[in-house]
């Protein structure tokens, strides 16, 4: 470890920013006056690591409600926050207010290394915040004690309902950093009755540095948040603070590579993967509701259609929403979530999301558990006063049984800069760009602001970039799921550079647009897929993150190829590129339409 480890973290820090389901500020619970429900703050002592090997103090809000006693006892709901914030955040109050107004008791924990919950961060390890969450559960079962606020005496619930001895009814639902811990708290704790994972990761790596490319942007957002909770409650355990601040040591050097390299080393990636459902899915067995957000350039749709692929293939219960929201965007659309409205019930997924506990943890079997698979359409209208939009905006939601994903529609590359539907009628030619030394060229979004006046329109540099559209659609065109970019390239000086490794590939970055009849361009939630390409002398395939968009009457769709992007790393190397065209060439773009796709 470097000597001057936190001075290089500080520097790489742009700022903190809330990466998930967080907002608001800490504060101690105190009792709660309103009608119906209790909350009391209390702190639980638990073991973690891979050996037990560590003591951590976990802080927690417990909210019971009204009534529920040894005779009259209650189901119960465990969460915990999003990366950044901790147990009484503006959404995890929100959380145990809806479900304690529901008949549940909460329990909602800062995890580890956030709010005055001591140890680092582990990045939702299960042997770690895994351990944690696990020991939560003990609280529930009336096995483990814990301490209310200014009392050392401990106490011992004893109003859950018990499936049998030490199992209670229990149901796990929380956002982003909170939503993965949920993964690692059933993988090795069977008492976990059914799960509901909101806008989370799949896989870390991917997450942090697809295509082998680095998020730069939110890798220092991630960070930042990280290092900035362990500042302000270093005075619960300075020694969180030693060598890599509030993290694990590794994820410090991570981070170093990934702002030095641009792609992560062997170190990290057993890191995340470790700290990531895909590398141990198979223990998942519990009925899972996946919850995705379309606004979302961290965790993206991809994150959850695998997830929901593998728990499928091993038959595991799962369901999945993509929402309208996520973390490049967190203001849901008119009455599609408010966890804190008066009740879940005033709310479209608010609905689904209790109807779903109420089916597994509850045991009501009327409850439905909804479709297999629903997604929010920006394209319908419906409508949206505060009286009618937590019914209305179902209307914008489309229902099916299989997830709509792959791509199911060809088009061809042909000429210098087109696309066409039909592999005979491709033109052979090719399209050059290079990128320029120095700052990046192209630029899709300032990461975490989404919204806000940060953020400029998307934009290529002439001359850094390529691009192929089609011609305009005679109807409209609804994509839904993830495209593929297949791409022969002729690269003169990549062939010799990508020898040396991971720093001397070509970097490149595939994009979409939405193409209007007057020449505005929209970059669908400013999604793009970034690629190291470790051979150019193959065909390159670049899967694009997924997206639900309607291309009107008269757009066009076009496909970009751009040499860099602000908000990642890039090529450290000038590298000119051809792509090339034609019925032979392989270079295609594969669109999962729903309906048809036909052109003018």
């Amino acid at each position: 470890m470097p000597k001057n480890l936190t001075t290089v973290l500080a520097a790489v820090v742009v700022g903190a920013a809330g990466l998930a389901l967080t907002s608001g500020t800490h504060a101690a619970a105190a009792t709660d006056d309103t009608p119906g429900y209790s909350v009391q703050a209390i702190t639980v002592d638990v073991k973690v690591g891979p050996a037990d090997e560590q003591s951590c103090r976990v802080d927690a809000d417990l909210y019971l409600p009204d009534g529920a006693s040894a005779t009259h006892k209650v189901p119960a709901i465990l969460t915990t926050n999003g990366f950044g914030g901790n147990k009484a955040d503006g959404n995890q109050s929100a959380i145990g207010k809806g479900f304690v107004q529901q008949g549940y008791a909460v329990i909602s924990y800062s995890g580890l290394g956030f709010g005055h919950t001591n140890c680092k961060i582990t990045m939702d390890d299960p042997d770690w915040d895994g351990k944690a969450g696990k020991g939560m559960v003990d609280v529930f079962a009336g096995t483990r004690p814990y301490l209310t606020e200014g009392s050392s005496t401990p106490h011992f619930l004893r109003n859950i309902s018990l499936q049998k001895p030490g199992d209670p009814r229990l149901g796990m639902i929380g956002g982003s950093y909170g939503g993965q811990i949920q993964y690692a708290v059933a993988e090795q704790d069977p008492r976990v009755d059914t799960i509901i994972p909101i806008i989370t990761w799949n896989d870390l790596t991917y997450s942090l540095a697809p295509g082998n490319v680095a998020k730069k942007e939110w890798v220092d957002l991630f960070f930042g948040d990280g290092i900035v909770s362990g500042v302000q409650t270093a005075n619960q355990d300075p020694e969180t603070l030693r060598v890599c601040p509030n993290f694990v040591d590794q994820a410090c050097i991570g981070a170093i590579a990934l702002n030095t390299q641009g792609y992560p080393d062997a170190g990290t990636v057993a890191l995340a993967k470790h700290a990531s459902v895909a590398s141990y899915v198979k223990r998942i067995k519990i009925p899972t509701l996946l919850v995705q957000g379309q606004k979302d350039t961290l965790f993206n749709l991809n994150e959850a259609v695998a997830t929901y692929r593998s728990l499928q293939a091993q038959q595991t219960p799962v369901k999945m929403i993509w929402q309208s929201w996520g973390h490049s965007d967190s203001t849901p659309v008119p009455g599609e979530l408010d966890f804190g409205a008066k009740s879940l019930r005033d709310s479209y997924l608010g609905n689904r999301l209790l109807d779903w506990m109420n089916h597994y943890v509850k045991g009501v079997s009327s409850a439905s558990t909804g479709p297999n698979f629903e997604y929010y359409r920006d394209w319908v209208k419906y409508d949206t006063s505060a009286a009618k939009a937590g019914t209305a905006v179902g209307a914008a939601y489309a229902r099916s049984s299989t997830v709509s994903w792959d791509p199911n529609h060809t088009l061809y590359f042909t000429g210098g800069h087109e696309l066409t539907p039909t592999r005979s009628a491709a033109v052979a030619s090719s399209a050059s760009y290079a990128n320029a030394p120095g700052a990046p060229t192209s630029y899709s979004e300032t990461s975490g602001v989404e919204g806000s006046q940060v953020n400029l329109p998307p934009s290529d540099a002439p001359g850094t970039f390529v691009s192929f559209t089609t011609d305009p659609l005679s109807a409209p065109a609804d994509v839904v799921g993830s495209p593929k970019v297949t791409l022969k390239l002729s690269t003169p000086t990549a062939g010799y550079t990508q020898i040396g490794g991971p720093s001397g590939q070509l970097v490149l970055f595939a994009k979409i647009y939405d193409i209007a009849p007057d020449g505005s361009k929209v970059l669908k939630n400013r999604l793009i897929a970034p690629m190291r390409v470790a051979d150019t002398n193959k065909l390159v395939t670049v899967r694009l993150p997924g997206i639900v968009h309607r291309f009107a009457t008269g757009h066009r769709i076009q496909v970009a190829i751009a040499a860099s992007d602000a908000a990642y790393a890039g090529n450290t190397l000038v590298q000119p590129v051809a792509v090339m065209s034609g019925p032979d060439s392989g270079s295609t773009l594969g669109l999962p339409v729903v309906g048809q796709l036909t052109f003018q």
